[in-house]
């Protein structure tokens, strides 16, 4: 559900049910400032046990989101490497699959630098793992035909064997983009601190204090929040995963091939 949302209305929702809770909150103390020792004690009682609970469940939130933002970022250099070296054993086997393995290596990766700008879950991205998985099967056939016309040659073996490392790393690529913080755990997050910093406000208005301190707290809950939901929206939030390493390949595999065709 949040994941969907525009940055500007994800800030909006997580400001307005953090913000307004903590604001009702101070509203209700100031209202029951005259009230007896009975009803503050108990409060203060809850709103500490409240803010222990919420402290923990944000730290565990945003140690989720950025667990799986570097898992994303792990995932593209291990990519990276698998398409390097694929491209490298592509130069070693017999022509006429030399040639088209080694153009059909450099259109795919083009394809998954550009997958690094696209927003998951999203028709564009779809498009492009499909027009990622056609290729893979191209280069799959040709591997098998390189395979077939040389049976018993190592180099034929080997950029086999690289196909299925880039592939199954691909695989792991796109997984993790999908990989977010359950939108449960986030609504538990949102609505606990609500709950948290507004019966926190309750409790200092009661005491005829000064009820900054509730909304400085609100403020760093609200920006922890937005922190935590960023990390978790690969290529949607202001913080993305960098996709340098597949662009210095790609950059590579645009000169001429190092290697000579295999006989």
């Amino acid at each position: 559900m949040f994941f969907r949302l525009a940055n500007p209305v994800l800030v909006v929702v997580v400001t307005v049910v953090v913000a307004g809770t903590t604001a009702a909150g101070i509203a209700l103390g100031r209202k029951l400032k005259s009230a007896h020792d009975e009803i503050r004690e108990p409060i203060g009682a809850v709103q500490a046990a409240l803010l222990g609970f919420v402290g923990l469940l944000l730290a565990f939130g945003l140690t989720m989101a950025v667990g799986r933002y570097e898992t994303r970022r792990a995932a593209i250099v291990t990519e990276a490497n698998a398409i390097g070296t694929a491209f490298l054993r592509a130069q070693t086997i017999a022509e006429p699959q030399r040639s088209e393995s080694i153009d059909l290596l450099r259109t795919y990766v083009a394809g998954r630098v550009r997958l690094s700008e696209i927003v998951t879950e999203t028709k564009a991205f779809t498009k492009e793992v499909a027009a990622s998985g056609e290729i893979q099967r191209s280069l799959w056939k040709l591997a098998g035909e390189a395979l077939v016309a040389s049976p018993d040659a190592s180099a034929t073996r080997l950029y086999v064997e690289s196909l299925n490392t880039m592939f199954d790393a691909g695989t792991s690529r796109e997984a993790a983009f999908h990989d977010r913080i359950p939108g449960s755990v986030v609504v538990l997050q949102i609505g606990g601190a609500a709950l948290a910093l507004g019966v926190l406000g309750l409790y200092l208005a009661t005491l005829g204090r000064r009820v900054l301190t509730a909304l400085l707290a609100a403020a760093m809950v609200i920006l922890i929040l937005l922190v935590a939901l960023d990390l978790d929206r690969p290529q949607r939030g202001l913080i993305t995963v960098p996709s340098r390493p597949l662009r210095s390949v790609e950059a590579s595999m645009q000169l001429e091939p190092a290697a000579t065709a295999g006989g």
